[in-house]
């Protein structure tokens, strides 16, 4: 699959899904399958996947390096589709990921943060943007997010605290920034570009919640199109591509190198990259480009309804426009149902999990104090209006209204104010050793450990342990909190650089 300069696209393209459709035609033209996978198209596999899938889908399973689909007269299939992502998001190139938004991560710090170099990262950034830091040896200082401490809830990074975070590292290169959040809620992208330009700072935003932002005008811009230099969309989550498959978008600013990315994903992606993954891009792309907006004028019709009838269920409250103005929020994305579930006198958990047992409904997240439901491009009206009154009939079947008020979270952890003493490359790859967690008080961290609520991480490789540290992460096991990445998710222990090393 080229790296080349994306080609030109006409107007009239969009309608077309030219990787998909060459997929398509090889797989159900009979060619002799002398080639991987070994299934050959769905005879040698087994027969309950042959069942489960049906051959329709395993003859679509063929591998990189196939005429006609991504090799042969140029542009070939693959880059026409990738060109035509291009041309939908706004971006001077786009790659399709088959690793998710996790690889687009790991490639903009291979890119962008190679060995000693100075970034800034949202503190709540996914995982994902630590593990690139790990595997390129970039320097990181970080970022608190706007912070709603009655919900537990993170919000964006505001654009005077990224102001004061590049002030306090002069050296920084690239700023890493997340929006919108799990929750919806959109950071000011235009202010904050301004910001990190201001700087001659690149500025990168995760925007994995967002792949259909700037496809209707109720929804928020894109980060492209505000002023980022690089946008990663995780097409999957909302847009109806298949999971594990997202994008990749640089921005025509010239601040990023594409061939520079290029590069670094080479060295990230498989080289028998899933057809079926990329099929499904080229696809949802197709669908978002020409009947995006149609699918869309639906869906956010319906949630608004169902926010409406949610509404009037005692002791429910929707999370919605109403936070657009606060800090670290200047939109609000319509297909996220947010319940603020505390004056039901349950936790979140607690009406997660009787919408679970009684009608199979299964949300996308629950905290303390809330559920987060996604919704999709086409999400179907009659599934939301029965999912309203699945939420009052359970309401008034658990509500304890007179009971002690739910509180959302302990604190938040911005007031650590940990110690990066050692680059994250260096803490996690380093020989480690497992303490307990009062043992571990003045030790250096291998681990990145975030409590959900709030998804800030408390702890990150190379941060020295405080003991108000491990006293916090204490509080968020006790509060109900889960805590990702933890090696030990009681905190009992936790791995530490090893004595004869820190």
């Amino acid at each position: 699959m080229s790296d080349a300069t994306t080609p030109r696209t006409g107007p009239s393209e969009q309608p077309t899904a030219p990787y998909l459709d060459a997929v398509v035609a090889y797989g159900f033209r009979g060619p002799g399958r002398f080639h991987v996978p070994g299934h050959k198209g769905g005879p040698g596999a087994d027969p309950g996947l042959r069942y489960a899938l049906g051959d329709r889908v395993l003859g679509l399973d063929i591998p990189q390096d196939i005429h006609g689909v991504d090799l042969g007269p140029k542009p070939t299939p693959y880059e026409r589709a990738e060109a035509l992502a291009a041309e939908a998001h706004g971006a001077a190139r786009t790659w399709f990921l088959t690793n998710g938004a996790t690889q687009g991560n790991h490639a903009l710090c291979l890119a962008l943060a190679p060995l000693g170099t100075h970034v800034v990262a949202q503190r709540n950034s996914h995982a994902s943007i630590v593990d690139g830091l790990v595997l390129s040896g970039g320097l990181p200082s970080f970022v608190a997010p706007a912070y709603n401490s009655e919900l537990g809830m993170a919000h964006g990074v505001t654009p005077e605290a990224l102001d004061a975070a590049l002030a306090a590292d002069p050296d920084a290169r690239v700023a890493f920034l997340v929006s919108p959040t799990y929750y919806g809620m959109a950071a000011d992208v235009a202010a904050l570009a301004q910001v990190a330009h201001a700087r001659d700072v690149a500025l990168v935003v995760d925007q994995s919640w967002g792949p259909h932002f700037g496809f209707h005008p109720d929804l928020p811009e894109s980060a492209l199109r505000l002023g980022a230099d690089a946008v990663l969309t995780s097409t999957h989550k909302i847009v109806g591509s298949l999971t594990q498959s997202a994008m990749l978008h640089v921005a025509p600013t010239g601040r990023i190198d594409p061939a520079a990315v290029g590069r670094a994903l080479r060295l990230l992606r498989s080289t028998s990259p899933s057809s079926l993954l990329m099929a499904s891009l080229d696809g949802a792309r197709r669908q978002l480009a020409v009947h995006g907006e149609a699918l869309l004028h639906e869906t956010i019709a319906a949630a608004k309804a169902t926010r409406e009838k949610l509404a009037t269920t005692p002791g429910i409250k929707t999370i919605d426009y109403d936070m657009v103005g606060r800090d670290g929020v200047a939109a609000y994305d319509p297909l996220r149902i947010v319940l603020d579930t505390r004056g039901t006198g349950c936790t979140g958990y607690q009406v997660a999990e009787a919408l679970r047992n009684a009608y199979d409904v299964q949300p996308e997240l629950a905290t303390v104090a809330t559920i987060v439901c996604v919704l999709g491009v086409g999400q179907s009206p009659e599934a939301l209006v029965r999912f309203a009154g699945d939420v009052d009939e359970i309401v008034k079947r658990i509500s304890t209204p007179d009971a002690t008020p739910i509180q959302a979270l302990v604190r938040s952890p911005d007031a650590l104010k940990n110690e990066m003493v050692m680059a994250p490359r260096d803490a996690f790859l380093g020989q480690s050793e497992v303490v307990n967690l009062e043992d571990a008080v003045g030790r250096i961290s291998c681990e990145s450990i975030a409590g959900y609520p709030p998804g800030i991480p408390a702890l990150l490789p190379g941060e020295r342990i405080t003991a108000e540290t491990a006293e916090y992460l204490r509080e968020l096991v006790d509060s109900g909190a889960r805590l990702h990445g933890a090696a030990d998710p009681t905190i009992r222990t936790i791995h530490v650089l090893a004595a004869n090393v820190g």
